[in-house]
């Protein structure tokens, strides 16, 4: 019997040697056929050829010899005018928003990185707009699932003060009022898509497109990503340009609406807050909308619960983390994952230009209905209330209530209308927040 075992034995580890032996064979064999097809492959080239090869995968190349059927990072095919001369205007473009961000001082923490991503996304080759590429990447992760701008709402909300607004409620009507330029400028864009023939406009993309009136970067990221995300890219970039145009755009209009007398209006100062009010609000605003427009619960949630953590009192790191790490970072991916979408094939089109007009017409009645606004309740008020302060219902936190300040101490020396200006300035930021919950109801 334990002969048998032993032959067995023999016979099997026979049988599996002879398998190892052929499968190395056969793997060797299989090397030998790639190493020979490969030296079969490979030509001897001269250094003049070895050149001209390397200048074949160069961008330079890419941008001066075009080719058809040549793909962008979405897979889709690419005009020989993107490649080449669209190519070389965005450049031009983006270091143009280079200069305004960092000579001018004009939104440069986010319109620097957008203009940086930009610049990458339209280098030939990389594709670095691609499911794989880097910028892709920071799209997919936080633009297209309109992520990063309620993490911006979130550091946002730790930041802002609701007491000016709390110790003089009516001024939440003049935030109310600056929306008028967000839906304004929805029914004419529509109005010139249909009657017109100017711009082509689908009733959605007047929809992301209006929410510029509001002044609102994060808000309007979050609505085109949403309905319009073909649009992104110049949506983002008209709303902080107008942003940062604020000082340019607002005074004249203000100074054009208001008398001299209107404008050196002295406001009484307002009534100290009680941190239960400021811990109550946020609550009661999340409330109401659960109640009234769930659809603006993701901007509003994120913003509130910002505030809340900061009025709290017991989460200071949270607070500070919020106001300054988080914002920070989420900065940079936003600004690059906006960039992204600044590629020649999908910015250098009609509708840009169409864009940034209807833009520009929407921030400025959105400003004048403030201003507008703020007459109409000086009229009628106990108290004296300075029209200049209505300029500050638009979104732009804390400038536009700089401006209003400055314009009205310009007027008569000393007045301060900051903390006054304030309350209308945080309600607008509620106010497109809320606008947005709206847009957003209507195309459900």
């Amino acid at each position: 019997m334990k002969l048998k075992h032993l032959l067995l034995s023999v016979l099997f580890a026979f049988a599996a040697l002879t398998s190892s032996v052929q499968a190395s064979s056969q793997e060797g064999a299989s090397a030998a056929v790639v190493a020979e097809e490969a030296e079969k492959a490979y030509e001897p080239k001269s250094v003049t050829q070895l050149l001209q090869s390397f200048f074949e995968t160069t961008g330079l190349n890419a941008m001066v010899n075009p080719q058809e059927g040549v793909v962008n990072g979405q897979g889709e095919e690419l005009s020989l005018f993107a490649q080449s001369w669209g190519k070389v205007i965005m450049f031009t473009i983006i270091f143009l928003l280079f200069y305004l961000a960092i000579a001018k001082g004009f939104e440069p923490l986010l319109l620097l990185p957008i203009a940086f991503g930009g610049l990458l996304a339209n280098i030939p080759v990389a594709n670095m707009t691609g499911p794989h590429g880097m910028l892709g990447i920071i799209y997919d992760m936080g633009i297209a699932n309109e992520f990063f701008p309620l993490l911006i709402f979130m550091g946002v909300g730790a930041m802002t003060d609701f007491g000016p607004l709390l110790s003089n409620p009516k001024t939440a009507l003049l935030g109310g009022a600056a929306q008028f330029g967000i839906f304004g400028s929805l029914v004419g864009a529509a109005a010139l898509s249909q009657y017109t023939g100017m711009v082509d406009f689908t009733l959605k993309q007047s929809a992301a497109i209006s929410i510029i009136g509001g002044a609102d970067g994060p808000t309007s990221i979050f609505i085109a990503s949403a309905l319009a995300p073909e649009l992104l890219g110049a949506i983002a970039v008209a709303a902080y340009s107008y942003m940062a145009l604020v000082p340019v755009i607002q005074p004249p209009i203000m100074k054009a609406l208001t008398t001299v007398e209107e404008r050196r209006i002295v406001m009484k100062s307002t009534r100290k807050v009680h941190r239960l009010e400021k811990l109550i609000f946020p609550l009661i605003v999340i409330m109401m909308i659960a109640l009234i427009l769930p659809d603006a619960a993701p901007l509003m949630g994120a913003f509130a619960f910002g505030n809340f953590a900061k009025e709290s009192g017991v989460v200071d790191r949270l607070s500070n983390e919020m106001q300054n790490s988080l914002i920070n970072i989420v900065t940079i991916f936003l600004g690059f994952g906006v960039g992204s979408t600044l590629a020649a094939d999908k910015f250098l089109v009609a509708e840009t230009m169409g864009i940034m007009i209807i833009g520009l017409v929407a921030f400025a009645a959105g400003t004048a209905a403030g201003v507008i606004m703020a007459k109409i309740m000086n009229k009628f008020s106990k108290e004296p209330i300075n029209p200049l302060i209505g300029a500050a219902g638009v979104s732009a936190v804390p400038m536009a209530a700089r401006v209003a300040s400055k314009v009205g101490s310009d007027a008569r020396p000393g007045n301060i209308l900051l903390m006054h200006a304030m309350g209308p300035n945080v309600a607008g930021v509620i106010g497109s927040a809320v606008a947005a919950g709206v847009l957003l109801s209507i195309f459900k």
